[in-house]
C-alpha cells in the first residue's frame, strides 16, 4: 500500500526515532509499504517519519542510478552494490569517514525544493536487517549521502538543517510556503 508521505512542517518529521526492539508482522507490512511508497515517489530513501511513524527505520534503494556512482564494503572487499538493493536499516548507527563532499540532495518530503548538503564521502553502517539479524558495511558516493540522508531524519535533523547557506537562502521562500501549507492543512484536521 502506497503512504501519504508527510510533508514539512508537520512535527513527526523533527521527532526522534524509537529503537525497534521487536519484528512483527505489522512491522513486516509496513517496511513493504515503505518500499512501495519509495518506488511510487520515485525516490531512493524513505525514513520512517516521513510517512508518520517515529522509529529507527529507513529503506534504500539506489539500483539503476548511473550519474551518481555509489560503492559498497563488505568485511573490506569491493562489493556490487546492485545486489546488496534494497536495503532495510533498522536501529542504524554509522560511523562518516573520508573528505567532506559538497552534493546536491532532495528529500520525498520537499517537493521540488534541492540544495547542496556537505556530507562525508564514505561511512560504516552498523543496522539490523528486516529480520532483525545485526549487519555491516562500509559505503561510498551516493549510497553513502542517501543513508546519511535517511539516518538524519531518524534523528529528527532534515537536509536543510544541513544545507550550504546559499543553497538555504535560495530555497527559503519555498522552504517557508510548503511549511505554511503543511500547518494549515494540519490545524484543518
Amino acid at each position: 500500500m502506497v503512504l501519504p508521505v508527510v510533508k514539512y512542517g508537520d512535527p513527526i518529521l523533527r521527532r526522534k526515532g524509537s529503537n525497534i526492539e521487536t519484528i512483527t508482522p505489522d512491522l513486516t507490512g509496513f517496511i513493504a509499504d515503505m518500499f512501495e511508497t519509495m518506488k511510487a515517489s520515485r525516490g531512493i530513501g524513505l525514513a520512517a517519519q516521513q510517512v508518520g511513524r517515529a522509529i529507527q527505520l529507513t529503506v534504500i534503494d539506489v539500483r539503476g542510478i548511473t550519474d551518481r556512482p555509489s560503492q559498497l564494503w563488505l568485511q573490506g572487499t569491493l562489493a556490487d552494490v546492485e545486489s546488496f538493493m534494497p536495503l532495510v536499516l533498522m536501529n542504524p548507527v554509522l560511523k562518516p569517514s573520508g573528505t567532506r563532499v559538497n552534493g546536491p540532495e532532495g528529500c520525498l518530503s520537499f517537493p521540488e525544493i534541492f540544495g547542496d548538503v556537505e556530507r562525508p564521502c564514505e561511512v560504516e553502517v552498523s543496522a539490523l536487517n528486516e529480520r532483525g539479524e545485526r549487519f555491516s558495511f562500509k559505503a561510498g558516493g551516493l549510497l553513502a549521502r542517501a543513508i546519511q540522508h535517511e539516518v538524519d531524519h531518524l534523528n529528527g535533523i532534515l537536509f536543510i538543517d544541513r544545507m550550504d547557506a546559499e543553497s538555504r537562502r535560495e530555497a527559503q521562500p519555498e522552504i517557508d510556503e510548503l511549511q505554511a501549507e503543511t500547518r494549515a492543512r494540519l490545524t484543518r484536521k
